[in-house]
Order: C-alpha cells, then sequence, then structure tokens
C-alpha cells in the first residue's frame, strides 16, 4: 500500500502561477526576475498557511533555473531544477529560526555565505520564523544582510512582523500575503477533489473554506480529515456534522419566525439546538453573521461581501427582501449585547433566551418597512380635557409623553389622581390650574401634563422650558423646608441612579430663594455647573411638580456660594489646587512626563 501524502504536500504549488490567492506578489517577482531587478534580501509576511514558504522556494527555484520559460517559470528539467525537485540542491539553505534561534546558529550560516554557489547563479538562504530570533542573533545579522556577497538572496518569512527589529525591516524587501478567500479556496478544494476522484458538493467546500479562516493550509488539512469521514462522496451534511458546525437552515428558520413574532418557535428552535451539542455563545455570535448576511444582500454594491455558495447566497437574496434594514440593524444590537454579557451571565441559557424573546418583541411586517422598535407615542393634549375637582394639588399619573416635533402645538390631554407623596424622577407631571366659579363657590380645575426624561435629552432644554412656560401659571406657597425636603429627594434620587458626584454637589449646600420664585445655586467648579446644567430641565420639572409651582425658575453660578474660595472638582482642578501650593509639582510633572488620570 502506497504511503499516504497529505494534500498539503501532495499539491503543494511548484510555479509562481499555481500560488493561490497571492497575484500582486506573484507578479511583482516574476517581472522583478524578467528584468533583473532583483532584490538580495526579501521579507514574506503573513497569516499561516498562506504560502509565504512556498513562494519563497519557488523564487529559489527559479532564479537559479539555466532555461527560464517566457513566463517565468522555472523549466523543470535543468540540473538546477532537477536537483531541487528532488531535495539535493545545495545551492538553497533552509534554516528554521524557531529551533536555530541563537548567535552561533547565525554565525554558522554567515559562514557559509562567504562560499559562492558551485551550480547556478544564487545561493539562496531561507530563514522561516526568523521573528523567533534572539536579539543578538539579529545584530549578528545585520552587516551581512546589508551587505552580502552577490551571489547571495536572503528570503526571511514570518506571521509576526512587529517582532523583527527595524533595523532589519530597513534592509528588506516586504511583501505582505492576505489572507486567501474563501472563492479561491473552494475552487482550490475542488480542483485537488476532482484530482482525488472525490465527489464532493460545492456547499461542503464552501463551508470547508470558511472554516479555514484565509488559510489553504488549515482547508487542506479539513478536507483530509472530512475524506477520511465520508470516503469519496463528501456532502455538506457530512461537513456540518464533523466539523460542528451549525446548519444555515436554522439561522433561516429563527429568523422567519422572528419575522413572524413566533417566540414558542424561536425558543424550541434553540433548545433544539442545545440539544444537539452546540454551545449558546456560538450560536448567538452565528445569529448575528446571518443578520450581518441579510443586511449585506440589500444593496447589489455589497453582495460580493457575502461569501457562500451560489445556492445558500439564493437563499439569503429571498430572505432579505423580508426583512428591512432598520429591523436587522435592530436584532444586530440586540445579539451584540447578548455576546458581549454571555460570558459574565450566570444562567447563560436564559441570558440568550431573553435576547431572542426580544428580537421577538417587534414584529416586522413582510412587506419590508418595520414598525418602530422603541416606539415613541405622539405628544397628546386633548383641546377638550376631562376635569376633576378637587382643593388639593392633584398629580397626574404616567401618561402620554412629548416628543420634540409636537412641541410647537401642544394639546391637552388630562387626568385626574390622588397626590402623590413623592414623583418618580424620570416621569414630571405639569400641574395647570383653571379657575371657574360656580353657584358663589370656586372649583379648581387641575390638568396635568407628563413629560418623560425622554423628552429631555432628545429635545432642546430652552425648547421644553418655553413649551412649559407657556401654559397656565400655578404659583402655590411653599416654605424653605418643603423646598430643601423636594431638593434632597432629587439628589437621593441621582444617588440611586448611580450619579454620586452630581448628588453630592447638590447636597453641598442650600438653594437660594429670591423674589418671584427665584432659585439661585452656586456651585465650586466649571464641571459641576455644566453638569448641573444639563440637569437642569429634569431638575426643575421635579421641583415644580414637588411643589406645585410652575413660576418657580433656578439658576446655576459659579464659586458664589457660602464658601469663599471654590473648591476643586475635577482631578486637573485638584492638581491645580496642589501646584498653588507647591509649585514644584509642576516641575516633577513635566520631567516625567506625567499625565492627569480622569
Amino acid at each position: 500500500m502506497d504511503k499516504f501524502i497529505v494534500s498539503a504536500r501532495k499539491y503543494r504549488p511548484v510555479t509562481f502561477d499555481t500560488v493561490v490567492g497571492q497575484p500582486s506578489i506573484t507578479n511583482t517577482l516574476k517581472n522583478a526576475i524578467r528584468n533583473n531587478h532583483l532584490a538580495q534580501a526579501f521579507l514574506f509576511t503573513g497569516p499561516r498557511g498562506v504560502g509565504k514558504t512556498t513562494t519563497a522556494r519557488i523564487l529559489a527555484k527559479t532564479i537559479n533555473c539555466e532555461s527560464v520559460s517566457e513566463n517565468v517559470e522555472a523549466c523543470n528539467v535543468c540540473p538546477s531544477c532537477i536537483s531541487f525537485n528532488s531535495g539535493n540542491s545545495l545551492n538553497i539553505y533552509e534554516l528554521d529560526a524557531a529551533s536555530n534561534n541563537s548567535v552561533d546558529d547565525i554565525r554558522a550560516l554567515v559562514e557559509q555565505v562567504r562560499y559562492a554557489p558551485q551550480l547556478g547563479k544564487y545561493k539562496v538562504y531561507i530563514i522561516d520564523e526568523v521573528h523567533m530570533l534572539s536579539a543578538s542573533a539579529f545584530n549578528a545579522f545585520l552587516k551581512t544582510l546589508e551587505e552580502p556577497p552577490s551571489y547571495a538572496v536572503f528570503i526571511l518569512a514570518t506571521t509576526e512582523k512587529h517582532k523583527i527589529i527595524p533595523t532589519i525591516l530597513s534592509r528588506c524587501q516586504i511583501f505582505d500575503f492576505n489572507r486567501i478567500s474563501v472563492e479561491d479556496i473552494a475552487l482550490h478544494l475542488k480542483f485537488i477533489a476532482e484530482k482525488e476522484n472525490v465527489v464532493a458538493e460545492e456547499d461542503a467546500l464552501h463551508i470547508i473554506a470558511q472554516k479555514a479562516d484565509g488559510a489553504l493550509r488549515d482547508s487542506l488539512s479539513l478536507f483530509d480529515q472530512l475524506v477520511s469521514f465520508a470516503g469519496s462522496k463528501l456532502s455538506y451534511k457530512d461537513v456540518i456534522e464533523n466539523l460542528n458546525i451549525l446548519d444555515y437552515d436554522y439561522y433561516f428558520k429563527i429568523t422567519d419566525d422572528l419575522l413572524a413574532g413566533n417566540m414558542s418557535a424561536v425558543l424550541l428552535a434553540y433548545n433544539e439546538i442545545l440539544n444537539n451539542g452546540f454551545d449558546g455563545h456560538n450560536f448567538i455570535n452565528g445569529l448575528a453573521s446571518h443578520f450581518r448576511d441579510l443586511l449585506v444582500c440589500k444593496d447589489e454594491i455589497t453582495l460580493p461581501l457575502l461569501e457562500v455558495s451560489p445556492n445558500v447566497r439564493e437563499k439569503y437574496k429571498v430572505q432579505s427582501r423580508n426583512c428591512a434594514a432598520n429591523w436587522l440593524l435592530e436584532k444586530l444590537e440586540v445579539a451584540n449585547r447578548a455576546d458581549m454579557g454571555f460570558k459574565s451571565s450566570k444562567n447563560q441559557r436564559l441570558h440568550i433566551e431573553l435576547a431572542l424573546l426580544r428580537m421577538c418583541s417587534q414584529v416586522a411586517p413582510n412587506t419590508g418597512t418595520p414598525e418602530p422598535f422603541k416606539k415613541k407615542t405622539e405628544a397628546s393634549f386633548s383641546s377638550t380635557p376631562t376635569a376633576a375637582v378637587s382643593t388639593a394639588p392633584v398629580h397626574a399619573p404616567p401618561s402620554p409623553t412629548i416628543v420634540a416635533g409636537a412641541l410647537s402645538q401642544p394639546a391637552v390631554e388630562t387626568t385626574a389622581s390622588v397626590a402623590s407623596a413623592s414623583q418618580p424622577i424620570h416621569q414630571t407631571a405639569v400641574p395647570v390650574s383653571v379657575k371657574e366659579k360656580s353657584q358663589g363657590q370656586s372649583t379648581t380645575l387641575r390638568k396635568t401634563i407628563s413629560i418623560s426624561t425622554k423628552l429631555y435629552k432628545e429635545a432642546d432644554p430652552s425648547t421644553v422650558l418655553q413649551a412649559a412656560e407657556s401654559l397656565p401659571e400655578i404659583q402655590e406657597e411653599f416654605t424653605p423646608d418643603q423646598l430643601e425636603s423636594a431638593w434632597n429627594d432629587y439628589a437621593k434620587n441621582l444617588q440611586v441612579q448611580g450619579r454620586m458626584t452630581l448628588s453630592a454637589a447638590l447636597l453641598k449646600r442650600k438653594p437660594d430663594l429670591k423674589e418671584n420664585f427665584a432659585l439661585f445655586f452656586a456651585v465650586d467648579s466649571a464641571a459641576a455647573e455644566k453638569d448641573l446644567n444639563d440637569q437642569k430641565v429634569d431638575l426643575l420639572g421635579f421641583l415644580r411638580n414637588k411643589l406645585s409651582n410652575y413660576k418657580l425658575n433656578l439658576t446655576v453660578v459659579l464659586g458664589t456660594g457660602d464658601d469663599t474660595t471654590s473648591k476643586p472638582y475635577t482631578p486637573s482642578e485638584k492638581f491645580k489646587k496642589l501646584a498653588e501650593k507647591n509649585p514644584l509639582l509642576h516641575e516633577l510633572k513635566k520631567r516625567f512626563d506625567l499625565e492627569i488620570e480622569y
């Protein structure tokens, strides 16, 4: 029985034209040989399995060939080519720098360089994994690399160019080898399958090519493994079973269920995937890649980015017609969040299931126009409100939100309820009073308008205040203690939200109440002033609602509080304050090139 030779060795390229996926590099080398512009030192760099060492051997063989063809390829019949093909060439010296990385190894190589070739024009030294050389070995190699004899050619190969010292790089012509495309690998696998009399499905070869991640040698190793498993017929099913890859059909089915909002079907499909032994993390990453591929199919220009077989590409085209781009982007965002939080989750299955349920929560119609994902209810202020008679302040529960575009023409929708002890910080109700006389008695009609915090973030704060101040006013009196209590409640709510710095700034001193309900609050630094101004709209709305006084207005001032001197707030301000006491700090910062951490 003949000895088995792995495909990576058996079908290793022997000419420039048979090198897969590197046409720019092979054409450059052929032109250099044709025009006699051959450098004396080359550096071939790139990922594993893309043809660096193979190209180096072909270059060494070709430049020593006695009768190079018009296409600049070795003849394979001259004595130099025959000795090279049999592995007996004395003109080509290969060194594995991973195991020969000392100064003595490089000195031995330099000694050999002194001897001219016995046959052919050049002595070629191929040093593989050159980044493994020690610093001393690199330094010992510098002079010879810069000024070698006319007959010496050095070809260095590495996967980690950044580890090579700059003085070596400057002495070499650098060729960057690219990852080989999925299409090129699939075509090469098809060629080898025909040579080996293996009937392989096109989808199966594309899966192998994708799994190889741009490395041709890896794809050939997988091909040999799968042929050993499946025999002379290699099917798509054999490949996904043997390589433990999730079938495309699962992703297509789950996407259809997500479009229909069928939560039960999605959860059952995920359960089946787990029962088949697949990992939840790989599943969510694969689903995100599926959404990305659907998004790529939305435009003909981006179709070349889809690295799948023609049969699968057609399935993507069909399904992408039912998926709007915004819908796909939303699902990609949910999948990305699930991916980032997977490892830290205590219940990883529930973590993925929640992500799938979120994806199901918004149903995209088959027309390709999805419903809004975070639906914003347009401002609904009714022109004929329902009145409620009350002698105490009445506050509204959560009601429809004002959106920024609706501020110019507000309508009013009213709701009555018993006054609550405190209003949540994220929901601000603006009360409006209207007096009406009936049978000699005065009754107060209360209308409330809900403005959510989301509005403040989306709309210009001055626009919100202007719209609110145009409404009917109330001016109920309140005591300084009530003002301080409401102020402290807001600061405590900020603590619950984790905004400790701003909360501390609010609790540091009391607001100063002036005439006409004008509030002034002093802060110690410009940074604190900016933070409080950013929060001003929400704070003012909270106070107006809590104190039932819509005439309240707030002004933030800098450095005019109880303290005669401002206190440092940010790290830079603290450094400046310390440097005023000890100017040598500036010299220390400058001498050691220090930076202030934030």
